[in-house]
């Protein structure tokens, strides 16, 4: 087939096969030849008529060679485009690890929408750093289109490389579609291209920059996921970005030195400004669009953390800090002098004669009012459903706060307005302040006992707290409710799983009491557990705590659930019973049990007062198969010199030496000694209270085994709330 080229007839098949013809210069004109050259260009590789492809081998005619020159700023420009891509790719991607408010899914998808728009970002600026003397543009669909294999091979590369299961057979699928990804966004990119020129690679060099692609992107997602645990490390995630990036300059550029450009020797040359000054449009949009990509997945980002933030300890109703951030502050050693908790009477009345719309306009309507009268240095909550609470954090000025009350109170005796509806409430307030350190931490149970005294009245007033008046009344009561609370399923168990922070497995729970009492609503732990030690009933709950852990485990066992070993606190005083062997025993075996699913929490009291006895006592259960634990160590001095005679096999850090680490280097260097005492005892180490990114960062490069408990990675939960954690965990 011929075809005419301004009266010059090229036989079109001559082009299909590559062959080489000789042909009279001075018969056609340069722009003839150029677009002969293009068509038997694109015929040698059958693409559309305008566009360069793919050429290996170059026809045998009289062609010019042509060589363009590099701009060493814009060079630098598109290697730190695809760094910091990459650097935000794998910080998306390790959002996709955490608990957080949005699907691991979508993580990876904005880590895949980063790495992609960042190897699209550079390879375009890459090319505009190479100035050549003839006229080029872009086909706008291939170049848009380019962008897709990046992204999609950087999603696959992302999935698979997040998959709980490590191997070097994952590394390498990963790297694989990650290099070709690469590779086809470059290709496709440079075939988008169209030049009065045509260009030739050099196979060895064309193929060495796909190898180069795939083996730097294996080496970079490997580093990632043997390190993984490291990531929080900017350092380190900054080093595994870097090696990704260059994956990308390194295969783009391999790419650009493998092509030699040929033309016309009678083509009529552009001056390499013109081309400078199109490929700075060029530079400059892309840069921007990239920057304004980058700040956007970082906000996004910053948004996750607030709202899991604001989810977690903040009420959504009213907008106030809730029950957990509460308790937070309440357990903090911040010196927190005076409390003062509102109960509101009947609203269970006003739900049911106008409608759960017009109760949450109650609450919120009361929740502005408080922090209007909100006193200076203090704090209001919503810490139950109807119930608010002020925390104050200085000791002067009882005066001032007590005042504060009052005038809530005058203003709850007012009708509230809620559109046409007047609504009548009516409420009680129990406060305390305290000026004895050592009394802080009864503040809570104290004002409670206020707010549950049996002849209190509804009546508006503000009750200061009188120890001769409320508080035996309030012990007694919770101490002879807790046979009914047992039977009647007040009382349940919460389990908090314990992770280790390098591999990220699961190695066990431990069991937690929670109270929601009738009247008195969801008790802390804080407050009813020593009631109960005092008045000697935790024996009994200890006993219904070990059968609903074991019942729980053998549930789990039958559904093909396991998660790890299960950790019960065990009190002081029953550690030497021999009542606490017999129950263990009869659990197991009801439940054809393991012993060591089982671990035995006990705390370092339970040895300093009786160290002989909870020694004997501790190695029987030893014997029988049950895990020991030494809780909240560190808080009883005096066992330290007889921890090697101890034969517990773990060691539970208090929270309290958690809580300030990295900062205070006190903490640091005592969390350090411990490591190093437990290690060289053969101890598992567990980091209780871990509720930050640093607290975490610092104990997985400190320990080499930490195993992590702590809001961090999970809250305490019911066990169908745990399952489901555990399912989106693994993901």
């Amino acid at each position: 087939m011929l075809v005419n080229f301004n009266g010059i007839y090229v036989d079109r098949n001559l082009g299909q096969h590559c062959t080489g013809f000789m042909f009279n210069r001075t018969i056609m004109k340069s722009t003839q030849l150029l677009e002969m050259l293009i068509y038997l260009s694109e015929s040698c590789n059958f693409l559309p008529k305008g566009m360069t492809g793919v050429v290996f081998k170059l026809p045998q005619m009289d062609l010019l060679e042509i060589q363009g020159e590099y701009s060493i700023p814009i060079i630098s420009l598109s290697i730190i485009i695809a760094c910091l891509a990459s650097f935000t790719a794998l910080s998306m991607n390790k959002r996709a690890q955490r608990n957080s408010f949005f699907h691991h899914k979508f993580w990876i998808s904005l880590a895949a929408i980063a790495m992609g728009f960042g190897i699209w970002s550079m390879h375009f600026v890459g090319m505009a750093a190479f100035s050549l003397p003839v006229k080029m543009t872009y086909d706008n669909l291939l170049t848009f289109v380019s962008i897709l294999p990046a992204m999609f091979a950087s999603y696959l590369a992302f999935y698979i490389a997040n998959r709980p299961k490590k191997s070097l057979w994952i590394s390498l699928t990963a790297g694989l579609f990650m290099g070709l990804g690469i590779s086809i966004m470059h290709y496709v990119g440079m075939i988008a291209m169209k030049m009065d020129a045509i260009f030739v690679y050099d196979v060895k060099l064309f193929v060495l920059s796909i190898v180069v692609a795939i083996g730097a992107s294996f080496i970079a997602l490997s580093v990632f996921s043997s390190l993984n645990y490291y990531m929080e490390n900017y350092l380190i995630q900054s080093m595994t970005a870097i090696i990704l990036g260059l994956a990308v300059s390194s295969m783009h550029f391999i790419g650009m030195f493998a092509i030699r450009y040929y033309t016309s020797p009678d083509y009529n040359f552009m001056p390499m400004s013109v081309h400078a000054a199109s490929n700075k449009i060029i530079v400059t949009s892309v840069t921007a669009g990239m920057t304004i990509l980058l700040g956007l997945l970082f906000l996004s980002s910053v948004v996750d953390r607030y709202v899991r933030y604001r989810t977690n300890y903040y009420d959504s109703l009213t907008i106030l800090p809730n029950r957990r951030q509460f308790e937070r502050v309440l357990e903090s050693p911040n010196k927190n002098h005076a409390l003062a908790i509102w109960h509101i009477h009947g609203m269970e009345k006003v739900n049911r004669e106008h409608g759960y719309l017009v109760g949450d306009k109650v609450l919120q309507h009361i929740s502005r009012l408080m922090m209007h009268v909100n006193p200076p240095m203090t704090e209001v909550y919503r810490i139950e459903g109807n119930r608010f609470a002020f925390l104050k954090r200085n000791a002067e000025n009882d005066e001032v706060f007590y005042d504060a009350m009052v005038k809530v109170a005058e203003v709850l005796k007012k009708p509230i307005s809620i559109g046409p509806k007047k609504i009548l409430i009516s409420a009680v307030c129990g406060w305390q302040s305290v000026k004895n350190e050592n009394d802080k931490h009864n503040l809570y149970s104290n004002v409670l006992s206020v707010l549950n005294y049996p002849m209190i009245k509804f009546a508006h007033e503000v009750i200061r707290y009188n120890p001769h008046i409320h508080t035996f009344t309030f012990e007694r009561e919770i101490a002879n409710d807790v046979g009914r609370a047992m039977l009647n399923h007040e009382m349940y168990l919460v389990y908090q799983p314990k992770i280790n922070g390098k591999t990220f497995e699961v190695k066990g729970v431990e069991t937690l009491l929670r109270w929601n009492h009738p009247s008195y609503g969801h008790l802390s732990p804080a407050v009813f557990i020593p009631i109960l030690e005092e008045n000697e009933r935790m024996l009994d709950v200890t006993d219904w705590i070990i059968e609903k852990a074991c019942m729980q485990i053998a549930e789990w066992k039958a559904e093909g659930y396991s998660f790890g070993m299960v950790a019960i606190n065990i009190p002081g005083q029953y550690v030497t019973s021999s009542r606490l062997l017999k129950m263990l025993k009869q659990m197991v075996h009801k439940y054809s049990l393991s012993p060591s699913m089982l671990e035995l929490e006990i705390t370092e009291t339970s040895f300093v007062e009786n160290l002989e006895k909870a020694m004997r006592a501790v190695n029987i259960l030893r014997k029988e198969g049950f895990s020991v634990a030494l809780d909240d160590f560190g808080t009883g001095v005096s066992s330290l010199s007889y921890l090697r005679k101890i034969p517990i096999s773990t060691l539970k850090i208090d929270k309290s030496f958690v809580d300030e680490v990295p900062s205070s280097s006190k903490d640091s260097s005592i969390i350090q000694a411990i490591i190093a005492l437990g290690s060289s005892l053969d101890l598992s180490i567990v980091f209780e209270g871990v509720e930050t990114k640093e607290q975490k960062t610092f104990l997985i490069s400190t320990c080499e085994e930490p195993i992590i408990q702590g809001y961090y990675f999970a809250k305490p939960m019911v066990s169908i709330d745990l399952i489901k954690w555990r399912q989106a965990f693994n993901n």
